[in-house]
């Protein structure tokens, strides 16, 4: 294979990895507001024969309402479904939090397909049809608009969370499409693939029919290298911490992969899709701290993005925000040039500083240190979120720290939640674009069955669903799937929800393995209870296009080069220790140490970081 370049759009930056002819490197470049744009300009003049994109085009679609007017066709009786959801609230004991307004406004609801007008494109979702999607198929062929089905994008029985997923489908279809066909005729290489909100990669031409799964696109990527970096040190139980420019990611990480799951919401919106289940707040290196109406020191969620940028970045940036904190904190070198090519205007950081510790009445050293503490506090909380509220003991894992700010924050971060080890991997900066690279080609399935316990067809139901993930995959691939795996949702009758058992032998196995996932997620079990099986799920999966194992090995320039505590990542040795305080800058990011953090330099190229706090 040729060389292979994955691009990661970011909300700050645009993240490039290539790799090819036993080299690997990295860059950054400001993120354009049409992204294909960025992109082109990122890989221009870049000879290569695959390209991996991880993008954010459906996610800013959603945030920023910019979709399609959707039209819904349903069954007499249900137009108003989507309104009226499942009566619960977003936040139970606020009274002034409201739910989003429906994607489809009520004139744009109808039950005869012949009424349909004033829209752009067309979810239809039936009932039944995830039993039978031949009537939804049928009712499709007389629309003159193009159109979505729910038998298509989510096959699964509860009518309110498939028909909420499908249209929010419809809504971001046609901004996908145009962007991928768009950046599509500005790419040379002949293949072309986009990374799924699951993890997977899968064409470009095969997306924009699933617009759904492409909201995270993006952060999948990084918890992607995460759980291929920490898998390959011997661990566990991986916790991913991306923090950009934007927005910080974190997601926990068991047994080597991401966990993919269907219960997840964007922005307050139900997305029954699959998805790595990350959890994304506004907490970046260019979130802007301000004060509130009662004086309280706020970070985020807004962000200067690339232009401006912070204050320090000289292009007329005026809010403090979290990376002008850092450098006047001493945690950037005041002499580093982000990306290789911004100088830092430490004047302008400061100005900004002054300016905002008018407003809290505080002086400049305390305001600075306050936004770190802001800052830090809400990371704190979503990585307890995806942790601890979970039922997982943080102190038993490994946080892998990226992004262009992860290392800024990575200790102090890991001393608060008892977390005893950091890795920062190579080309930590980029390290969601190099995610790309260590995907996999991948197709899913799913089928809604319910079947009692011991019940005999479950073998059948298997093996159609397996095949169908399967000639999904060879449908897009043109080859057959490397392996497929098989996973059910079960639950104990009675309950309105279900937990995912990786498929592993007959009945026996399979309640065997309920009970102990029931156990560690809730706290208890109950043996001997009547289990019902409700979903099956297939993956197929081709091979990804490195391993971490194929990654080049990064060496040193020299001897390790050191001033005033700051050393150069690219001279540091295999081996080689450092113990805090003191900085490791690169050129798209840096690793703060604390005092008594004990760093050693790995065979890879990673640095492990022992914490004093941990």
């Amino acid at each position: 294979m040729g060389a292979i370049i994955g691009v990661d759009v970011g909300g700050t930056f645009t993240d490039v990895v290539m790799i090819g002819d036993g080299t690997i490197w990295g860059r950054k470049v400001p993120t354009t507001p049409d992204q294909s744009d960025g992109v082109a300009t990122a890989v221009s003049g870049l000879d290569s024969d695959m390209f991996l994109h991880g993008t954010t085009a459906a996610t800013n679609t959603l945030l920023e309402e910019r979709g399609a007017r959707v039209g819904l066709v349903t069954d007499p009786g249900y137009e108003d479904m989507i309104e009226i959801g499942r009566q619960d609230r977003p936040s139970l004991y606020d009274s002034s939090v409201d739910r989003p307004q429906p994607l489809v406004p009520r004139h744009r609801r109808h039950s005869d397909p012949g009424t349909v007008a004033d829209a752009d494109i067309v979810a239809v979702v039936l009932l039944d049809s995830y039993r039978d999607g031949s009537k939804e198929a049928a009712l499709a062929q007389g629309l003159s608009l193009p159109h979505v089905l729910s038998s298509v994008v989510s096959p699964e029985f509860r009518e309110y969370e498939r028909l909420a997923t499908t249209v929010l489908s419809a809504y971001l279809t046609p901004s996908v499409a145009d962007y991928l066909t768009r950046l599509d005729d500005r790419l040379p290489m002949r293949s072309r693939l986009v990374m799924t909100s699951a993890g997977g990669l899968i064409p470009f031409a095969d997306a924009a029919a699933v617009a759904g799964r492409m909201v995270l696109s993006g952060p999948a990527g990084g918890a992607v290298a995460a759980a291929a970096v920490g898998s390959h040190h011997g661990h566990d139980s991986v916790i991913s911490f991306d923090m950009g420019g934007t927005s910080t990611d974190v997601c926990r990480i068991s047994g080597g992969v991401p966990a993919v799951g269907t219960g997840h919401r964007v922005a307050g919106r139900v997305n029954r899709v699959p998805s790595v289940p990350i959890r994304t707040i506004g907490a970046g290196g260019g979130s802007m701290a301000w004060v509130d109406q009662g004086g309280a020191l706020r970070v985020g969620p807004r962000s200067a993005g690339a232009n401006p940028g912070p204050a320090v970045y000289g292009m007329g940036g005026t809010s403090l925000t979290v990376t002008d904190a850092n450098v006047l904190a001493g945690n950037i070198p005041t002499d580093l040039a982000l990306g290789g090519t911004v100088r830092l205007d430490i004047g302008a950081g400061e100005t900004a500083a002054r300016r905002l510790a008018s407003r809290a009445r505080l002086d400049v050293d305390r305001v600075v240190n306050g936004v770190l503490e802001v800052v830090d506090a809400h990371m704190e909380r979503a990585l307890r979120a995806v942790s601890v509220e979970e039922g997982s003991d943080p102190r038993q894992s490994v946080l892998v720290a990226f992004g262009g700010a992860g290392g800024l924050h990575a200790t102090r971060l890991a001393g608060r939640l008892g977390i005893g080890e950091v890795l920062i991997p190579p080309h930590s900066g980029v390290f969601s674009a190099l995610g790309l690279l260590l995907a996999t080609p991948r197709a899913d399935s799913v089928k809604t069955v319910m079947l009692a316990e011991g019940d005999e067809r479950l073998a059948g139901s298997l093996a159609s669903v397996a095949a169908e993930a399967e000639r999904r995959f060879e449908s897009m691939f043109a080859a057959p799937p490397r392996s497929s795996e098989l996973s059910v949702d079960m639950r104990y009758q009675g309950q309105s929800h279900e937990l995912e058992v990786v498929m592993a032998g007959g009945w026996d196995q399979l309640s065997e393995a309920f009970h102990t996932v029931h156990r560690e997620r809730f706290g208890f079990d109950r043996p001997g209870e009547a289990i019902e099986l409700v979903n099956v799920r297939a993956i197929s999966s081709g091979r990804p296009p490195i391993t971490w194992e194929d990654l080049p090995t990064l060496g040193s320039g020299g001897e390790p080069v050191s001033e005033d505590g700051v050393w150069q990542r690219s001279t540091l040795p295999p081996g080689f220790v450092i113990v805090g305080p003191g900085v490791v800058i690169e050129e798209n990011s840096a690793t703060l140490l604390e005092s008594g953090d004990r760093l050693i330099v790995l065979d890879d190229g990673t640095l492990q970081i022992t914490v004093s706090g941990g």
